[in-house]
C-alpha cells in the first residue's frame, strides 16, 4: 500500500489527511481516506469526524473524500440560512447559546463570555430558570373533550364533593375536574386551591397559577373516611373478579384435560 499524508487546510490547524492506495487484490488502484487530529486520533468517516468536532465546525459543505470545502454546498447553505432568517424575522429570539463571530472563516468561532470583570454583575433568578410560564385558565381547553371506554361508550363524569367550587370566568364542573387532575399529575405541592379572596374579583391578576381553578377548601376526617371506604369497596370487587377469573381458567383447564383423557381411552379401546 502507498500512503500519502499532508496537512488539511479545510480543517483546523494540526489536522492531517492520509490517502492510502491499494496495490494488490480486487480493489487494487482504489484509495482509502483517513484524517488524523493534532493528538493523533484516527477518523475513518465523516460522521465520526462530525461527532468529534461537535459545534466547533460546520461540516455540511465539507467533502470527506477530497478534504475540501465544496463552494456550491457552502453557497446553498448560506442561502438557506438567509431564507430561514427571513421567515423567522419578527419573532423573538429565544436562543440562549452564545453568539458566533461573523467572519469569513469557515470555522465557527464562539464569542468569549467574560464573567469575572470587576464591573460585570450577573443577575440570575433560579426560580425563573426552573419554573416555566403558564397560560391563565389553560385548563378550559379541556372542557370540550369527553372520555370514552374501549367500547366507545361515554364515560360518566365523576361527581365532585360539594365543598369544591370552581373559580374563573365561565368555569364548569368539567373544567374544575380537569384543573384538579392536571394539578395532581404535574405538581408535587399540596393542593389548597386559591387562598386569596381577591381572585374572585379579578382572577386575571390575583390567580395563583400553581393551584387549580377552585376556591380554597378544607379536607375533613369524614371526607377521608368516605374515600377510604370507596377504595376498599373497589379493591374488594377487583379481588372477587380476579378470583372468579382464576377459577374459570382452572375449570376450563380441567375440562380440557378430562376430554383429552376420554379421547385417548376411546382410541385405546378401538385399537383393541
Amino acid at each position: 500500500m502507498e500512503r500519502k499524508r499532508w496537512e488539511c487546510s479545510a480543517l483546523p490547524n494540526g489536522w492531517k489527511r492520509e490517502e492510502v492506495t491499494r496495490k494488490s487484490g480486487l480493489s487494487a488502484g482504489k484509495s482509502d481516506v483517513y484524517y488524523f487530529s493534532p493528538t493523533g486520533k484516527k477518523f475513518r468517516s465523516k460522521p465520526q469526524l462530525a461527532r468529534y468536532l461537535g459545534n466547533s465546525m460546520d461540516l455540511s459543505s465539507f467533502d470527506f473524500r477530497t478534504g475540501k470545502i465544496l463552494m456550491s454546498k457552502l453557497i446553498k447553505n448560506r442561502q438557506r440560512l438567509r431564507y430561514d432568517h427571513g421567515q423567522s424575522k419578527g419573532k423573538p429570539d429565544l436562543n440562549t447559546s452564545l453568539p458566533v463571530r461573523q467572519t469569513a472563516s469557515i470555522f465557527k468561532q464562539p464569542v468569549t463570555k467574560v464573567t469575572n470583570h470587576p464591573s460585570n454583575k450577573v443577575k440570575t433568578d433560579p426560580q425563573k430558570a426552573v419554573d416555566q410560564p403558564r397560560q391563565l385558565f389553560w385548563e378550559k381547553k379541556l372542557s370540550g373533550l369527553d372520555t370514552y371506554d374501549i367500547a366507545e361508550e361515554l364515560v360518566k363524569t365523576m361527581d365532585l364533593p360539594k365543598g369544591l367550587q370552581g373559580v374563573g370566568p365561565g368555569y364548569t364542573d368539567k373544567t374544575l375536574l380537569s384543573a384538579l387532575a392536571s394539578a395532581l399529575h404535574t405538581s408535587s405541592a399540596p393542593i389548597t386551591g386559591q387562598l386569596s379572596a381577591a381572585v374572585e374579583k379579578n382572577p386575571g391578576v390575583w390567580l395563583n397559577t400553581t393551584q387549580p381553578l377552585c376556591k380554597a377548601f378544607m379536607v375533613t376526617d369524614e371526607d377521608i373516611r368516605k374515600q377510604e371506604d370507596l377504595v376498599y369497596n373497589v379493591r374488594k370487587r377487583l379481588e372477587e373478579a380476579l378470583m372468579a377469573d382464576m377459577l374459570a381458567h382452572i375449570e376450563e383447564a380441567t375440562s380440557e384435560a378430562k376430554s383429552l383423557k376420554e379421547e385417548s381411552t376411546d382410541e385405546e379401546t378401538e385399537s383393541l
